[in-house]
């Protein structure tokens, strides 16, 4: 006579199987359905905070709205920052990501060339030129990054074709203390970049986040974040490198020169 525990128990793993079957491709069918829809967010994302930093922004612009703007106003780019040549290549053939990996692609920083800590940097990076109505360009938009008191601060810095005056700065991935560090978002405080100079006369670093506040007047001061050296300190030697000859100062020197009258 058959053992109707043994089979009961054989028909409980059986459904238990199936059941975890079934629930795996639902949840790996989710996975890859929304997958395209989370590179579309991020995506949306991204120019949300390019037309911000650009001025281009406005309330209650929607999806398509950003959209819209962001092909009509903003052009991708592609630099080589040891040249500060621009590439005559297809900007979403690049992936910033990979090419960070790959020793081929990117350099290894020694601590004196790394303010920012960094460590790597890749060889090209996208950059976006910003259009005025009839398709001129009258700013430019540089992506940078750095570490603060807990972690990788990523922030938009809009500058004018003079390749020095901030047109404005918007940081819009950073993890340090709210009300604290976390006031690199604060639109006050990104308000007073506006018109500063991040290089001097000789094309040299010259912007400088004092601690405390700046002297009126001082077009190469910034205030401190009140309460958060380390975040500020981190803020400063992002600038000190990407406005530097490992970032974009031989790219800034062209810019100086005239090369975006030929953009």
């Amino acid at each position: 006579m058959a053992n109707k525990g043994n089979d009961t128990i054989g028909k409980t793993l059986l459904v238990v199987l199936v059941l975890c079957l079934v629930c795996s491709v639902v949840v790996a069918g989710s996975a890859v359905g929304l997958k395209s829809r989370q590179q579309e967010q991020k995506q949306l994302d991204k120019q949300r905070n390019i037309l911000d930093v650009a001025g281009l922004m406005q309330p209650g612009m929607t999806g398509d709205d950003v959209k819209s703007v962001y092909s009509e106003r903003i052009s991708p780019r592609l630099l080589d920052l040891a040249s500060g040549e621009l590439l005559d290549k297809d900007p979403t053939s690049f992936d910033p990501a990979k090419a960070l990996r790959d020793p081929q692609q990117s350099m290894t920083l020694s601590a004196s060339q790394d303010p920012a800590g960094i460590k790597r940097r890749s060889n090209i990076v996208e950059i976006y030129l910003v259009r005025d109505e009839q398709k001129n360009v009258q700013e430019l938009v540089l992506p940078i990054y750095g570490n603060g008191l807990w972690s990788m601060m990523y922030a938009f810095v809009a500058l004018d074709t003079d390749g020095r005056t901030v047109k404005g700065i918007t940081y819009y991935d950073q993890g340090e203390t709210p009300g604290l560090g976390g006031e690199v978002e604060n639109p006050s405080w990104r308000s007073q970049w506006i018109g500063k100079k991040v290089l001097d006369d000789q094309g040299k670093p010259a912007i400088r986040v004092m601690k405390g506040s700046a002297r009126p007047g001082d077009e190469y001061a910034v205030d401190g974040l009140s309460g958060a050296t380390l975040t500020s300190n981190g803020v400063q030697h992002s600038f000190d490198f990407w406005m530097g000859e490992n970032g974009f100062g031989p790219f800034l020197k062209q810019v100086r020169e005239g090369v975006l009258n030929n953009g």
